[in-house]
């Protein structure tokens, strides 16, 4: 399946959209906490910072696992929420990423990008699946 048939799947199909953004936030959070706050000084962001995003991520994962449980339709509004959501979350680590950077290592760099472009990736098809939305804000 090509990459652009799953984007047109996915953007058809909000609930599950809100599944695997919780999903990943979940992810993020998880890793955030757990791998990188207990091995900060091997990625190079301060702990502290760490676990705020974490934080960040897990109301996130809250949000998204909520839509997908409760929300029956208009998914609209609250596509827009999370999506406008996620690319703060992607905006604020680009800001510590520069404020820190001298203190970052590969790995820690490397992490932050891959997280980068996984969101923006999600939030990609999150705006795709707005614009397909019938109802309005």
């Amino acid at each position: 399946m090509s990459i652009k048939k799953i984007v047109s799947a996915l953007s058809l199909t909000p609930r599950r959209l809100f599944l695997i953004d919780g999903i990943g936030a979940i992810i993020s959070a998880l890793l955030l906490s757990i791998l990188l706050g207990q091995n900060f000084a091997f990625f190079g962001m301060p702990q502290e910072v760490l676990y705020k995003l974490a934080a960040l991520a897990g109301i996130f994962a809250i949000y998204s696992i909520s839509c997908h449980l409760l929300l029956r339709s208009f998914y609209k509004p609250f596509l827009l929420i999370i999506a406008i959501a996620n690319l703060l979350y992607c905006c604020i680590t680009l800001v510590l990423m520069y404020k820190f950077f001298h203190e970052l290592t590969v790995a820690g760099i490397l992490y932050f990008v891959a997280e980068k472009i996984a969101v923006c990736s999600i939030v990609y098809i999150e705006f795709i699946a707005i614009k397909k939305q019938s109802h309005t804000i």
